[in-house]
């Protein structure tokens, strides 16, 4: 589903390249776990996976599509939820803001619209002023919208930030779904304590570089010493044990 090789970008006028030499697959259905520092270059990595930016050095692929080249196909197969909501809710209304996702005027977008907000707990808002949601409400809206598009690749930036128990409750039983229908994911986080159960594997980035891949059971022991805590269990002897 996904390859890179050698993968490096600089932003222009940089000092120093904000990724470098990012080299590893993803099969379809998987759901990777992308994590370290702030600045270690996660949000970076995502951004060239969408298709928003291209590699300075190397090359990416998603489903057989290579960027630097293909950046507009990436753009239509992958789906990137930032991790501040409110920069990526562009409508008055839940309601508004969905339909946005559809073409003008398609026959049937408003009720599979409707039914994506059902999903996700939205109904009962579809009216609302986006300005009146909370935010874990704001970020489920923004996963909804994205998933209005049926996207081959789930690009999520710290998707579990500020949420509260509840919201991580019904996040993670958004992801497992997704991982249930075979949505390829890739999850940007700092804390591995609610999502390390679901992965099935891991990249750890350190400086921009590529410093640990693989299975969390082959990775979790390296990664205090790039700024990243080990879950509990892991840390008390148990293994790697489901989030509650």
């Amino acid at each position: 589903m996904i390859e890179l090789n050698s993968v490096t970008f600089s932003y222009p006028g940089a000092p120093s390249p904000s990724l470098r030499d990012i080299t590893f697959s993803v099969p379809e259905g998987t759901l990777l776990c992308l994590c370290g520092v702030n600045g270690s270059g996660k949000s970076t990595l995502l951004s060239l996976l969408a298709g928003l930016h291209s590699p300075t050095g190397g090359t990416l692929s998603v489903a057989g599509f290579s960027s630097p080249g293909r950046e507009d196909k990436l753009r239509g197969l992958s789906a990137l939820v930032l991790q501040d909501a409110d920069l990526q809710i562009i409508g008055s209304t839940v309601a508004e803001d969905m339909m946005l996702a559809f073409p003008h005027g398609l026959a049937g977008a408003e009720e599979t619209a409707m039914d994506m907000a059902t999903r996700f707990g939205l109904a009962d808002h579809w009216h609302s002023p986006v300005q009146t949601l909370s935010y874990g409400q704001k970020r489920k809206l923004c996963l909804a919208v994205a998933l209005l598009g049926s996207p081959g690749l789930l690009l999520l930036d710290e998707p579990f930030s500020g949420l509260d128990y509840p919201a991580i409750r019904e996040m993670r039983a958004i992801l497992m779904r997704n991982k249930e229908s075979k949505l390829t994911q890739i999850i940007s986080v700092h804390d591995l304590e609610s999502v390390i159960d679901l992965a099935d594997s891991m990249v750890v980035l350190h400086a921009g570089g590529q410093v640990r891949h693989g299975t969390p059971e082959t990775v979790l022991d390296g990664i205090a010493a790039y700024g990243v805590r080990p879950p509990c269990s892991w840390q008390r002897g148990r293994g790697i044990v489901p989030w509650e």
